[in-house]
């Protein structure tokens, strides 16, 4: 076999693997969970130092497979997040509870959430915004 010949050969055989590689990867994605928000961000507005504030973000598994969070992130320990331990079923909806102490805040808070799970994309954030004013 000429030298043309040999890397003609070995380009084809990148070229197909590539193909197989990226079809499972695919298929794959086809067959994970989808986490998908109703909303991804929250302005509580003007709140007076000291008190505490509650969210829900409402969600939907839209995959094929269950969706299960196994950790939510955040920003700092003024934003407490609850969320559901069970597998979420496909077509299952739930939700996470965000609560916002602003002890010690003043101003305009701009918190992320990052939600860590077995969906496709692996980590997704939802947002809240909130003016603490003096007291």
């Amino acid at each position: 076999m000429t030298y043309v010949q040999n890397k003609f050969l070995l380009l084809l055989f990148f070229l197909i693997s590539f193909q197989v590689l990226n079809g499972q990867d695919l298929s794959s994605k086809a067959s994970a969970p989808e986490i998908f928000f109703e909303e991804t961000f929250h302005d509580f507005g003007d709140i007076i130092q000291n008190e505490k504030v509650t969210h829900t973000f409402k969600f939907e598994n839209k995959g094929s497979a269950p969706l299960i969070i196994s950790n939510i992130i955040t920003t700092c320990g003024c934003t407490a997040p609850e969320w559901p331990k069970s597998p979420i079923k496909p077509g299952g909806t739930e939700i996470i509870k965000i609560v916002f102490d602003s002890r010690g805040k003043s101003g305009i808070q701009n918190k992320v959430i990052t939600i860590i799970s077995n969906a496709s994309t692996p980590q997704s954030r939802i947002k809240i915004k909130v003016n603490v004013l003096q007291g």
